[in-house]
């Protein structure tokens, strides 16, 4: 222990002195440790200590105190001494060592009790879906011969574009927890040629591709829906925008945009052709054939997982068959920060990227991981719920910006978890780098201490032979 002590205008008589004792204490009084004493005594009980034994291994003269005294003792370090108190054991007194006067004068709280900050983290439980409806999507490019709508299973590349379609369908079709409600074709073509002959195609070849499905799997009657095309300019803007290698990429788009072909697709195209024929020859070549296509959907509804056990089997295999909260209720049944747990909350919001209370959880547990730069990602789209700007602020103090973020938990309708928060930030900041508070005579956290229990008595002890009849 380092103790500063300024003695540089203390005077006592010259047959006086005191002693002083540093002690720590804690609230059992039985824990008490006595460092080595100081005596600072005045003129001639100095010169009686000199000639004889000094009561002190530090003993200096009153009025000859130049400098602060620099203290220095060990002691082996216990337990109870990260919330002891230093107080100073004072005795006074003279001739024959007897102490007249003593007393414990508090000096500083201690406390090397380690500072953590451990919020509470806020995990919202999703709303649980009635019917778990899903959709599956894709295309198929199914090749016909020029002007025809009948579909040869063996034509160019309709074998595997044919074989895709029966394998989205099986996928769905053979699950057991899966209930397919409908399937929708929509049909279309390219906005080469007359636009009345490519509505018939579209038209035609997407009933083609109705009928081969229901041939197929003998849906009931209704389950497949369908719609067409006829010419697919989204498709062909899209493509054209998409590719800064296209020459005369912004003239086409203007073409493409302009209002006046809004009611003559037939115009555009000419238009769009005639006028720069390099690339539209490239277009009818490399772009054209891909907006022949037909775009399928399968709506389907999931049957509901109660069971954590069953949740997290169906978790591992096919997650896109989980609602939100059935994810959450996997989460839960586990330790919370363990490998599994935190999985479940990173798969929801793989399978939910864009939904706030997906986002919100995985931030939680992002930060409880101490995986910061998720946390951030996931932060961006948890919302602005009460909840969501309490993680922001936890996060803000995990990065180390404590004080804006005890501001932001007390900003606000702050959650019930943010005052303890803000509590355990405040004390962070005040007791940064600082292992004391210094204390007065009239603290009351001072305990009753025996200051003579545990060290030199307080009866009349001689200090060596004939003390008292030497006035020196």
């Amino acid at each position: 222990m380092l103790l500063d002590v300024d003695a540089q205008g203390l005077r006592l008589k010259s047959n006086r002195e005191v002693t002083l004792t540093p002690m720590l204490v804690s609230d059992n009084a039985a824990d008490t440790v006595r460092l080595k004493s100081f005596t600072i005594a005045g003129r001639n009980r100095y010169y009686h200590g000199i000639r004889n034994t000094p009561p002190s291994p530090i003993f200096l003269r009153a009025g000859e105190i130049d400098k602060t005294i620099n203290y220095r003792d060990d002691t082996p370090w216990r337990d109870w001494m990260s919330t002891a108190r230093l107080v100073i054991d004072t005795r006074e007194g003279g001739c024959c060592n007897v102490t007249e006067a003593e007393d414990a004068i508090p000096v500083a709280q201690l406390d090397f009790e380690p500072k953590t900050f451990a919020p509470e983290y806020l995990y919202i439980s999703p709303k649980a879906e009635a019917v778990k409806t899903r959709a599956l999507k894709a295309s198929a490019y199914i090749d016909f011969p020029v002007n025809k709508t009948v579909i040869y299973p063996d034509y160019r590349r309709n074998p595997a574009e044919l074989a895709k379609i029966r394998a989205t369908i099986d996928s769905v079709r053979s699950d057991k927890d899966i209930t397919i409600t409908s399937l929708h074709i929509k049909g279309y073509a390219s906005p080469e040629g007359a636009y009345a002959a490519n509505a018939r195609l579209a038209e035609g070849r997407t009933e083609a591709l109705r009928r081969y499905v229901q041939q197929l799997y003998s849906f009931p009657a209704g389950l497949i829906t369908t719609s067409f095309e006829p010419e697919d300019w989204e498709g062909l803007r899209s493509r054209i925008a998409a590719d800064p290698a296209i020459d005369h990429r912004d003239e086409l788009l203007a073409i493409i945009d302009d209002p006046a072909y809004r009611d003559n697709p037939d115009g555009r195209d000419w238009k769009l052709r005639s006028t720069y024929p390099a690339t539209g020859k490239m277009l009818l070549a490399e772009v054209y054939p891909a907006l022949r296509h037909s775009d399928y959907a399968i709506d389907y509804t999931v049957r509901s997982y109660t069971s954590p056990e069953e949740i997290i089997e169906v978790m591992r295999t096919s997650p896109q068959k989980l609602s939100l909260q059935e994810l959450y209720v996997a989460a839960l049944s586990q330790e919370p920060g363990s490998d599994l747990y935190n999985e479940a909350f990173e798969i929801a919001v793989r399978m939910y990227p864009d939904d706030p209370t997906a986002n919100l959880n995985a931030a939680c547990s992002a930060m409880q991981r101490n995986d910061l730069r998720s946390a951030a990602r996931y932060l961006d789209k948890a919302g602005d719920t009460p909840e969501a700007r309490y993680a922001r602020a936890i996060y803000t103090a995990l990065s180390g910006d404590r004080a804006a973020a005890a501001t932001m938990l007390k900003e606000g309708d702050a959650t019930p978890q943010a005052a303890d928060a803000a509590r355990q930030l405040d004390t962070l900041i005040n007791s940064d780098g600082r292992h004391f508070r210094l204390l007065t005579p009239d603290d009351t956290a001072i305990p009753d201490t025996p200051v003579g229990a545990t060290g030199r008595s307080t009866a009349n002890e001689p200090n060596e032979p004939n003390g008292c009849n030497n006035p020196h």
